[in-house]
């Protein structure tokens, strides 16, 4: 009974201009910036030596991008379901121009006008929790902020709007795996960046 438990890490692509600037990016499908690749490249060493039965990234270039520089893009299956949140008529704006119109708009809560609900987006989140319970083995995934948030949410059977209590910075690492068995998921580690603090 004692078999080791799989982990799923989630990697979030590297810095964009829009993710510096504070702009809502969604389907964009922006480049990294300078910054972001060789983060990105750094991200692939902090992962070096692990193997995954399973790499999946999103087809946006800024999540594709960081898992080829990684060392992960001959093995990794695109998923349409990683895409991040379309938010619709608020893509490329900033939090804080939305609030000069909807002051008590949360993106988690509320969802984007002619983009998609958290109901929606909690949805797809769930395929892929589906998808990769299905996998024998440790799964690599590269998306983007608020999908991963929304992912991380779903597979601890939250709703989707928790995911507003998980921060996730560019580049970071995370992993999510389970405590004593398959009944009782958790978060085995969360927004690690000291792969990007060291030369």
């Amino acid at each position: 009974m004692n078999e080791t438990l799989p982990v799923v890490y989630l990697a979030r692509h590297g810095e964009t201009a829009w993710s510096l600037s504070g702009q809502h990016t969604g389907l964009t499908d922006l480049p990294l910036t300078d910054r972001g690749e060789r983060n990105a490249r750094k991200l692939g060493e902090q992962l070096r030596g692990r193997s995954f039965a399973s790499v999946l990234t999103s087809p946006l270039r800024r999540a594709s991008r960081t898992c080829e520089l990684a060392g992960f893009g001959a093995k990794a299956d695109i998923d349409r379901d990683l895409l991040e949140w379309n938010y619709g008529q608020y893509e490329g704006r900033r939090t804080a121009e939305i609030h000069a119109d909807r002051p008590d708009w949360q993106l988690f809560r509320d969802g984007c006008p002619g983009g998609e609900s958290p109901a929606e987006v909690g949805a797809r989140a769930d395929r892929v929790v589906d998808r990769v319970r299905a996998v024998k083995g440790d799964v690599l995934i590269f998306s983007s902020g608020h999908f991963l948030r929304v992912l991380t949410a779903r597979w601890l059977g939250l709703e989707p709007q928790a995911g507003k209590c998980f921060l996730l910075s560019t580049a970071s690492l995370s992993a999510l795996s389970y405590e004593h068995d398959l009944s009782q998921p958790v978060i085995q580690l969360w927004n690690d960046l000291h792969h990007l603090m060291h030369h």
